[in-house]
C-alpha cells in the first residue's frame, strides 16, 4: 500500500487497497477571481485523484437530493432508505445531518473495512450528534445511502446536475471499491484511504468552487440552492470548523495563515485542496501543494475583502 495511503489506515489487517490507483503527475493548480483566472501553474487541465476533496462532492450530490425534496437533514436515514446498516439501535437513529457532519458514531463494516480501521477515529463514538470524527468508513457508508435514496449512481447524477451545466469537462471520474455496489449500481467511494474517489483536473475543481461561491447560481440557472450552500456552511455543534463535508476556517484552526472568511476541501493533508473565499471573490484549486498555506495567504493579502481591484 502507498505510504501516502497508509498513513490513513491504523489497522494493518485492512490496509490492502480495494480501490483504482493513479500516480501523481505533479503540482498543478489555479487562482480564480470573480470568474477571472489570474493565475495557473503546472498543467491545471491534468487529471490527479482527490483524496478527501472528494467527501465535498457528496455534499454537492447530497444537496441535489435536498434540491429535490428527497433529503431532510433532521430525518432519520431509515425513514428514507431500506439498508440494514441503519436498522439496529443506536444506527436506526442516525440523520442525514449526522453523516454529513460525521458525527454519525456508527459502527460497523462497509465494503469489508471497518470504522476502526479508520486512524483519524478518536476514542470510543458516543450517540449520533454526540462525537465528532474524520472517518472514511462512514463517509463510504453515505455513499452508500445516497445511492439507495436517489437510485442511481451518484457519478451519473453529478454529471447532470452539477458539472456539465457549469461547462465543466468530462475528463473527471468517480471510483469506487471491487465489489461495492448496490444490485446493479455501482457505488463510489467518499475518499480515497483504500484507493478510488473523485479523480479530477484543477481546472474543473476551480469550476466548482466558482459555482459555489455564486451560490449556486451559473448564468442565470440555479444549479444548486443557496439554501443548500447555507446548510453546507453552517458549523457543526461539535466541531465548529466543520460543516457539512466543508472544512471551515472562521476560528483560523483550518488553514491558520489564510483568512478566517474561507472554506474548504481538502484531501491528503491539505496536498489536494478546493478554497473558496466569498468575501474576495477568490477560488483556488490545487493538486499536490505543499506550501498552499502560503500561496493562500499570499493571494488574500493581495485581494482585500470587497476589493475591485488587485493590490500591487
Amino acid at each position: 500500500m502507498p505510504a501516502y495511503l497508509a498513513a490513513q489506515v491504523v489497522d494493518r489487517s485492512h490496509r490492502a487497497v480495494v480501490g483504482p490507483l493513479r500516480a501523481g503527475r505533479g503540482a498543478s493548480g489555479v487562482v480564480v477571481h470573480r470568474g477571472r483566472v489570474l493565475a495557473e501553474w503546472g498543467d491545471p487541465t491534468t487529471v490527479e485523484m482527490a483524496f478527501s476533496v472528494t467527501k465535498t462532492f457528496l455534499s454537492l450530490v447530497a444537496g441535489v437530493a435536498f434540491d429535490d425534496g428527497l433529503l431532510r437533514l433532521d430525518d432519520a436515514v431509515r425513514d428514507a432508505v431500506a439498508l440494514p446498516e441503519f436498522r439496529v439501535p443506536p444506527a436506526h437513529a442516525i440523520t442525514w445531518r449526522h453523516l454529513l457532519q460525521q458525527t454519525s458514531g456508527w459502527r460497523g463494516t462497509v465494503w469489508g473495512k471497518p470504522d476502526t480501521a479508520d486512524a483519524q477515529s478518536v476514542g470510543e463514538p458516543g450517540p449520533p450528534g454526540t462525537s465528532w470524527a474524520y472517518n472514511d468508513v462512514r463517509v463510504n457508508l453515505l455513499a452508500l445511502a445516497l445511492t439507495a435514496l436517489l437510485g442511481r449512481e451518484l457519478p451519473d447524477v453529478l454529471r447532470e446536475r452539477v458539472t456539465d451545466p457549469i461547462g465543466a469537462t468530462r475528463s473527471w471520474s468517480w471510483h469506487g471499491y471491487a465489489g461495492s455496489r448496490l444490485g446493479d449500481l455501482r457505488v463510489v467511494s467518499g475518499g480515497a484511504h483504500w484507493g478510488g474517489g473523485l479523480w479530477i483536473s484543477a481546472a474543473d475543481l476551480a469550476l466548482v468552487g466558482e459555482l459555489v461561491r455564486r451560490r449556486g447560481s451559473w448564468d442565470g440557472r440555479r444549479v444548486l440552492s443557496a439554501r443548500w450552500l447555507d446548510e453546507s456552511w453552517a458549523p457543526c455543534p461539535v466541531r465548529p470548523d466543520y460543516g457539512l463535508l466543508w472544512w471551515l476556517n472562521d476560528g483560523g484552526r483550518v488553514l491558520p495563515a489564510a483568512p478566517s472568511t474561507g472554506r474548504a476541501a481538502r484531501g491528503n493533508r491539505g496536498r489536494h485542496l478546493l478554497w473558496v473565499d466569498p468575501a474576495r471573490e477568490l477560488v483556488v484549486a490545487s493538486h499536490w501543494g505543499d506550501d498552499v498555506a502560503d500561496l493562500l495567504a499570499a493571494v488574500s493579502a493581495a485581494i482585500p475583502r470587497g476589493a475591485t481591484e488587485i493590490a500591487g
